[in-house]
């Protein structure tokens, strides 16, 4: 089956994205999907399951990176609310970043052929979703199902960032 991608913070059922909020949308985009992946227990009772999440570039800036569009709460806190939430559901959940996109494909790359293959990706692709092609293509390419998410509205903000290469 061909991964679907879904850019969730335009979907009425989502939560409208705040600065306040950040860490709650992305934990809700996680809650829905291991839902939706592994059925309304999350994971509880089938085995090992994991969401890879991967955070692209300057999102480990987060807190102090314009916190007027995007809040102070920062990366390592809103990793540790994912891995937390994630034992919640009985679903583990990694958390990845990098600058470095070329970096970014080789961990989904890694992800695919691993014999710890996570159930899911969701991906911030963060300035690569308007960008990298090779980011698609290796999403693609590994066939695990994956949700793009973004802290912010990217449709509400400038012409540039309304188009995704990664769904």
């Amino acid at each position: 089956e061909a991964p679907r991608y879904v850019g969730l913070e335009e979907t009425s059922a989502a939560p409208a994205a705040s600065r306040a909020g950040a860490r709650y949308l992305v934990s809700w985009h996680v809650a829905c999907y291991s839902r939706a992946v592994f059925g309304p227990g999350g994971g509880a009772g089938v085995g090992r399951r994991t969401i890879l999440v991967i955070h692209g570039p300057n999102l480990n800036l987060l807190g102090t990176r314009e916190p007027d569009l995007y809040g102070r709460t920062t990366l390592a806190e809103i990793d540790a609310g994912l891995v937390a939430l994630g034992r919640d559901l009985g679903v583990e959940v990694d958390t990845f970043q990098s600058n470095h996109e070329g970096v970014i494909v080789d961990r989904i790359q890694q992800a695919g052929t691993s014999p710890d293959r996570p159930a899911a990706i969701v991906i911030n692709p963060a300035a690569y979703t308007h960008t990298s092609v090779a980011i698609r293509d290796a999403l693609a390419g590994v066939g695990i199902p994956t949700i793009e998410i973004h802290l912010s509205n990217v449709h509400r903000r400038e012409p540039f960032r309304r188009r995704s290469y990664v769904s």
